[in-house]
């Protein structure tokens, strides 16, 4: 998601995959917490007041998401839930969505890390990268001129580990120089 438009397309694409549905509520996020524009929104679509759209909300920042929308579509089957069971109900819908989107590779974990960059030999290039990634480092990418030049992420550990990780996998031989800092895709963490 990159657009309040866009997000409004996605409910709007489920209102017509679900034309026959009641209730289509919706809650979406943009952009990080770190950022004053970040976009919060929900709508209950005709359900009471805070008992569809926030819970949905909630989910969603209780995770930690971020450029994502959660839509559901309800079919009324004759039993009212009260307000408690709407509650219930849509949180744990878009629950359920998220576990199962944590469990695929659709899912990423975006975090502001600090930034390095490590020069090494061509020869040692391969092997060094190899090695970072078996250990856990997040390598952003390698760009090859008349060195090899990493740009690597300091994980959570923070910055202390990724310099020990390198100093492992090099010898000593090598040291990081700070790049900066910026948002970054990374893995989830296994649970």
């Amino acid at each position: 998601m990159d657009s309040e438009t866009t997000a409004r397309d996605v409910i709007e694409t489920a209102r017509r995959m679900h034309w026959d549905a009641r209730h289509h509520c919706s809650a979406f996020v943009l952009g990080s917490g770190t950022e004053p524009a970040q976009v919060r929104r929900s709508n209950d679509d005709g359900e009471p007041s805070g008992t569809a759209g926030r819970p949905m909300l909630d989910v969603l920042n209780g995770r930690n998401l971020i450029d994502c929308v959660a839509v559901v579509s309800r079919y009324f089957g004759g039993t009212l839930l009260g307000t408690g069971g709407l509650i219930r109900a849509y949180a744990d819908a878009v629950a359920v969505a998220v576990d199962n989107a944590a469990a695929s590779p659709g899912l990423v974990l975006r975090q502001h890390r600090e930034l390095f960059r490590l020069t090494l030999a061509h020869a040692d290039a391969g092997k060094i990268e190899a090695e970072l990634r078996q250990q856990g480092a997040l390598v952003l990418g390698t760009e090859y001129g008349s060195s090899a030049v990493m740009t690597l992420a300091a994980g959570p550990a923070g910055n202390q580990a990724l310099s020990s990780l390198v100093a492992d996998a090099t010898a000593g031989a090598r040291m990081l120089e700070p790049l900066g800092s910026e948002w970054v895709d990374a893995a989830l963490p296994t649970k």
